[in-house]
């Protein structure tokens, strides 16, 4: 199944005469290579990913500009079709990230003389605001490259935010702050990795994640990746691997967007798997292969929310919850558990990975989210439907395979909607079940809250009062506590009055901090009522009752 080439790149990028001189020629295939693709087919021709200049989609002041307009264009269009896009650095920039790699390559060439137990392979994570006890173990300019590759992550969301049509800094609130205040260590972290060109394939993880036959998914945002040799493959939504980075040099960062931003944005911006592949340039270079990976992470306090999407006119699952992000990835630490635990077994390996997100990706609408109760063929063979298939209308074009269609000859596709309707069903009702679960707990709560609510005082409940145990919620909604904290309580929240927003589930709630707006989710343990005056009054009376009569 050949992968036709995509022609959308920016318009002050490199031209696509250089563009196409720099790719493999067109009967180049994937096949010379010993990795297994995800489908099988002998002639996958690596698509030519859009390549946008980090000045054309930095944000500035004033009216978007037409060089501004069709970068943003060009690079959300190549993550739709392809799940990657290409940044090229300027001068300065592409030169720090060029010294970075080979700093790298030779802090572990020097590790792996030092040590035999190496294997040729090494990996090192630099975190800004971290206290590194010997700089001798640290390679040099991980900082300087930290900050670079940091800004870039930083452009590129706000690009993907213009294109979603929301505010460019909608995202900031889940970010560090620039710079990192005193004593605080960032989220977000840089991944550097060296292999030896004779090790087998798939065997390191690129982003830090653990390594999964199948591929890597960045938990995160997004993820930068730069490296002097190619070597990284990319599945696309049709479920094929590429080699993503086979024309790119030290100065262009590979974009692969996070499960993060795939929550933030309701399925909008789908996540990407991608996996390395060290074989790839083992026959041009046997020095090994050295990368960058820059991953975006959002801070652990942070609430996943999608109520901006719905501000900007989209159409929300109602599958999107709010979540927190520790809570987001402790459940996607799970998953990956299972996974990896799943991949011992030789007979479960990439279909179990990809299926159930390609199946979502193919009934639903990329643009809106909503189900393709309305979908079309248009001439090339493909399915459209919603707001993507008005899009595919006004240009004349497919998007996924770029040929010109006949907008007069669209056809049903009865078969794609009555599957898109029967998901549909299915998630209604799997929702409804959920809803009545959550209500039917919150009642028994609200049951238990008030039999036990005389009893208390600062939220600590009484033991041997004749109630069941279990999960306990001894606060209410929009009521003002104090967090008194435990020992998983952040420092700079204990004694913070704060505001209860939500009730989670085991105990937990969600709280806005008065004074900051931050948000937060603790359990009932490490919170405190705060008492009224007359309470008080009352205690500090009968106090003195005692004290005098004994």
């Amino acid at each position: 199944m050949m992968m036709q080439q995509s022609s959308s790149a920016h318009p002050n990028s490199t031209s696509t005469a250089a563009l196409r001189s720099s790719l493999p020629p067109p009967h180049t295939t994937l096949a010379q290579s010993p990795l297994p693709l995800a489908q099988t087919s002998d002639h996958v021709i690596a698509p030519m990913l859009a390549r946008v200049r980090l000045s054309d989609i930095e944000p500035y002041d004033g009216s978007p500009s037409e060089t501004y307009s069709r970068a943003v264009e060009a690079l959300s269009g190549s993550l739709t079709r392809h799940n990657a896009a290409i940044i090229e650095l300027g001068g300065q920039d592409g030169a720090l990230i060029k010294c970075g790699l080979e700093a790298a390559r030779l802090y572990f060439r020097a590790r792996s003389k030092g040590s035999s137990s190496n294997n040729g392979r090494g990996v090192y994570m630099y975190r800004a605001g971290r206290a590194v006890e010997d700089w001798d173990s640290c390679p040099p300019c991980m900082a300087e490259v930290f900050r670079c590759m940091g800004k870039a992550a930083r452009v590129a969301l706000c690009s993907i935010a213009r294109h979603l049509r929301l505010r460019s800094d909608v995202f900031n609130h889940l970010l560090d702050d620039t710079p990192l205040p005193a004593n605080e260590v960032s989220s977000s972290v840089l991944v550097a990795t060296y292999s030896h060109a004779s090790l087998q394939n798939g065997k390191g993880a690129i982003g830090g994640g653990k390594p999964a036959v199948n591929g890597e998914v960045e938990k995160g945002l997004l993820t930068l990746i730069s490296s002097d040799n190619p070597g990284i493959q990319v599945c696309d939504p049709n479920g094929r691997w590429y080699v993503a980075d086979c024309s790119s040099a030290p100065r262009d960062l590979l974009l692969i967007t996070g499960k993060a931003l795939s929550h933030a944005t309701a399925g909008l911006r789908p996540t990407a798997v991608y996996r390395a592949a060290s074989d790839y340039a083992s026959s041009s270079n046997s020095g090994g292969r050295t990368s960058l990976a820059f991953r975006l992470m959002p801070q652990s306090n942070a609430i996943l929310d999608c109520s901006r999407m719905v501000a900007a006119g989209h159409v929300i699952p109602q599958s999107y919850v709010p979540i927190s992000v520790s809570q987001f990835m402790d459940e996607l630490s799970a998953e990956e558990d299972v996974m990896c635990s799943r991949l011992d077994d030789s007979t479960v390996e990439r279909s179990n990975f990809s299926k159930e997100p390609s199946l979502r990706s193919v009934l639903s609408d990329p643009i809106s989210g909503a189900f393709l109760e309305d979908a079309m063929v248009v001439s090339c063979g493909h399915s459209f439907g919603g707001l993507m298939l008005s899009k595919v209308i006004d240009m004349s074009r497919c998007t996924l395979c770029n040929a010109e269609i006949d907008t007069g000859s669209l056809i049903p596709n009865i078969a794609l909607r009555a599957a898109a309707s029967a998901i549909k069903q299915e998630d209604n009702r799997r929702l409804f079940h959920n809803s009545s679960l959550r209500k039917r707990r919150k009642e028994m709560g609200d049951q238990i809250d008030a039999l036990r609510r005389p009893n208390r005082e600062n939220g600590d409940l009484a033991s041997g009062d004749g109630l069941p145990k279990g999960v306990q919620y001894p606060f209410a909604v929009n009521e003002k506590v104090i967090i008194k904290g435990n020992r998983r309580t952040p420092e700079k929240f204990v004694g913070k009055e704060a505001i209860i927003t939500s009730q989670c589930l085991n105990g937990w709630y969600l709280l806005k901090i008065i004074g900051s707006g931050e948000n937060v989710r603790l359990q009932y343990r490490s919170l405190r009522k705060i008492l009224s005056p007359q309470i008080l009054e009352d205690r500090c009376v009968s106090q003195a009752v005692q004290n005098s009569s004994s």
